[in-house]
């Protein structure tokens, strides 16, 4: 497990917090989550203006419900406590630097 992850509880107080909050759906089985991983966790070590998680939907199936993530790997940014992006499917750098809004 990634130290990124997180459960409902961690979820909801980042979502509290003064950062966005990036949000990434996935499970340990799939392909996609695990190409999509490292870039996650290079963004999480050099923005660290954003909250980053990620949210395992095998084991917080009612939280990946609530934001209605069918497939993976989902991301979601969310801005003062709401949804403001999402993104379904693997990202490179370049198109996670987009979906934030982070100046190249």
């Amino acid at each position: 497990m990634s130290d990124l992850a997180v459960n409902r509880a961690k979820f909801e107080e980042l979502l509290k917090g003064d950062k966005p909050v990036l949000v990434d759906f996935y499970a340990e089985w799939c392909g996609p989550c695990r190409m999509t991983a490292p870039v996650i966790e290079e963004f999480a070590k050099e923005h660290p203006e954003f909250a980053v998680c990620k949210i395992d939907v095998d084991k917080e199936e009612d939280l990946a419900s609530d934001y209605s993530v069918f497939s993976i790997p989902t991301l979601i940014l969310f801005k003062g406590g709401e949804v403001s992006a999402k993104n379904v499917g693997g990202v490179s750098m370049a198109k996670l630097l987009e979906f934030t809004g982070v100046q190249q």
